[in-house]
């Protein structure tokens, strides 16, 4: 029978703790919110959703056709200089997802002879993008510039060093500047993903990169996401206008795309200039990363210190961390449940991630049941 394997390969998903299921959730609802990757509370700010209707009501439903051909209106551009600007990059590009922004960035930045090296604990989107370029591939420790200064002495020709700034699954921040330092011995690239970066770290909430002194400099280049701390949908890619130049002739996730809906554009843009207006949110998502984590540590439960919004909170098995999920859906909170594959580590926990507009009766609210309903 054709794809008779799914049967077999669902079977051994659900014997393991593992098997995945859409869980649609309505409009309002009254479960409090420690899953969703909205940083800045910005997803449903009347200024945002008023940007998305306005571009929508000026633009249509969609972009029309790809970038290259009808795809990119006026106001992607004005959302591309701001961003750029706001970063502290000379150019931008605007794609329809992060992911596709850094299948862009990976595979355009890593042609045939050349060497990417991939820190073990990247997004899959980055591993994806090592997996469809043509260069070669090599995977080194976590968190680990010694790893990447030895992996670059050993290849000659073109290379790039990859790696998240602050890493999804444990919320622990790259060394960035040693990153850069062993790139630029050995006279390679540096493509980093900021998704968890961008609206939380650096001034204003610039990002990991502009923190660490890197933005705008001629050997990295940087990708984030327009979901999580902007509120909205789409990716980008930031460096200097040759790199972006060249994503615009050599990116198939750019050129064969869609281009990004005008409302998720003009999303992004009110949800920027509203960061400006407002720079004291990032601060405010991480005092609450911090406040959870010393609330949930004291308790007694084994939570990674945040460097950024997220915060981790280490599970017995997969089977425990799903249970251990929907016994905080039960009592009112929605939390993320990270298992393998999800997982580099094989480690299942919870996932909370911190926002601006959450109150102290709601930390402490989350803490109590995340506590409660813990696995015995």
């Amino acid at each position: 029978m054709a794809f008779g394997w799914i049967d077999e390969q669902a079977e051994a998903r659900r014997r393991a703790g593992l098997l995945r299921t859409l869980r649609p959730r309505p409009a309002a609802s009254p479960l409090l919110d420690l899953a969703s990757n909205d940083y800045l509370g910005l997803a449903r700010h009347p200024e945002v959703v008023e940007g998305a209707a306005e571009a929508a009501r000026t633009w249509g439903g969609g972009a029309t056709g790809s970038r290259l051909v009808t795809g990119t209106t006026e106001l992607h551009a004005r959302l591309e200089t701001e961003l750029a600007e706001f970063c502290g990059f000379e150019a931008a590009l605007v794609l329809s997802s992060g992911y596709a922004a850094n299948l862009a960035a990976v595979t355009a930045l890593g042609p045939h002879g050349s060497l990417i090296v991939s820190d073990a604990g990247n997004h899959a989107s980055l591993i994806d993008g090592c997996r469809l370029a043509r260069g070669t591939t090599q995977v080194v420790a976590h968190a680990d510039p010694e790893a990447v200064a030895k992996a670059l002495a050993a290849h000659q020709g073109e290379a790039v060093a990859v790696s998240d700034t602050v890493f999804s699954v444990d919320g622990d921040a790259a060394p960035l500047g040693p990153l850069a330092d062993a790139c630029r011995e050995h006279g390679a690239g540096l493509v980093v993903d900021d998704a968890h970066g961008l609206g939380v770290l650096g001034e204003g909430g610039r990002g990991a990169v502009h923190a660490a002194g890197l933005a705008g400099a001629a050997d990295v280049v940087a990708t984030a996401t327009l979901s999580k701390s902007l509120g909205s949908q789409g990716g980008v890619v930031l460096g200097p206008a040759r790199v972006i130049g060249h994503l615009v002739n050599t990116a198939r996730t750019f050129i064969f795309d869609t281009g990004l809906a005008p409302a998720a554009a003009g999303a992004a843009l009110a949800a920027l200039r509203l960061l400006r207006r407002e720079p004291e949110r990032p601060a405010r998502v991480r005092a609450v990363a911090a406040g959870l984590h010393a609330r949930l540590t004291a308790e007694g439960l084994a939570a990674v210190r945040p460097d950024a919004a997220v915060v981790s909170v280490r599970a017995p098995s997969p089977d425990a961390a799903v249970r251990w999920a929907a016994d905080c859906r039960a009592e009112g909170l929605s939390v993320g449940c990270f298992r393998p594959p999800s997982v580099p580590d094989g480690v299942s926990r919870l996932r909370l991630t911190a926002r601006a507009d959450l109150s102290e009766a709601d930390i402490e609210r989350a803490v109590r049941v995340v506590t409660a309903v813990r696995p015995c």
